[in-house]
């Protein structure tokens, strides 16, 4: 009788010790998985990138689209919900009223600069000399073409990736980072298209690559901006909004540069 009454108990301690090293492993094979969901993540971006600047594909408009919304897609085979990626209902409305308050500040303050002739000069881009082209950009091609899937890649599926794994830090450091470097293969050519940064900086590879580090630094503290946005109203609406008024109202201002001159 004495050894049916222990052999539970030895059963009951076996259980007890096997039960913190199962969710130990569980935690574990959790943390492994979404490492390997942010490097397919991460890999996929720099994918869509190189394909979109360096391959016969660069002059179709839906290749960073077609891309952003395959990584979409996959982020809802992993699991992410619309929470995860900042596009639920309930926060919708707050990340529209953000970013539609983020547009105006940066309408204003893009409206003061233009209206100083020192500042004037880093807005001649060449790509928006002609009005009805910047038009066209700032209320179709930008949105749909740079926006939206920047959005949805960054502070919609990378943003939730690296929340799940790391936390609010991790989202805002790697986050911010990854999108500067996003913008290297873009602003290759931006030393010899912005009239203000070749007076500065003059032309060459020098000036090139000062060009691109500028633009990296830059696009990185865009991106700090852009994810605080994303966490404070947990929708990607508001930098949504701010993205848009950084770029559209960008080109819009370079058009009326111009016609200044």
């Amino acid at each position: 009788m004495l050894n049916l009454f222990r052999t539970p108990a030895v059963a009951g301690t076996t259980a007890a010790a096997a039960s913190p090293l199962h969710r130990l492993w569980l935690r574990s094979e959790g943390s492994r998985r979404q490492v390997m969901d942010i490097v397919a993540v991460i890999a996929t971006l720099l994918a869509i990138n190189l394909t979109a600047h360096f391959t016969p594909l660069s002059t179709a408009a839906a290749t960073v689209p077609v891309g952003v919304i395959a990584l979409l897609a996959y982020a809802k085979l992993r699991g992410m919900t619309w929470g995860d990626l900042g596009l639920s209902k309930d926060n919708a409305r707050k990340g529209v009223r953000w970013g539609s308050g983020a547009a105006i500040v940066v309408l204003t303050a893009v409206g003061i600069a233009l209206a100083i002739p020192t500042t004037r000069g880093f807005f001649f881009n060449e790509s928006y000399a002609n009005v009805r082209h910047a038009v066209l950009a700032a209320l179709i091609i930008i949105p749909l073409q740079t926006v939206l899937p920047e959005e949805l890649a960054f502070r919609g599926i990378l943003h939730g990736s690296l929340t799940r794994l790391g936390g609010t830090k991790l989202a805002f450091i790697a986050g911010s980072m990854l999108f500067g470097l996003w913008h290297i293969a873009s602003s290759l050519n931006l030393s010899a298209t912005n009239a203000g940064l070749t007076s500065v900086l003059g032309t060459g590879s020098f000036a090139q690559w000062v060009g691109v580090g500028l633009a990296v630094v830059a696009t990185s503290a865009a991106g700090a901006g852009l994810t605080w946005l994303r966490h404070h109203t947990g929708s990607v609406w508001a930098p949504v909004g701010l993205h848009w008024a950084l770029n559209a109202v960008g080109a819009l201002a370079a058009a009326l540069a111009w016609q200044l001159l």
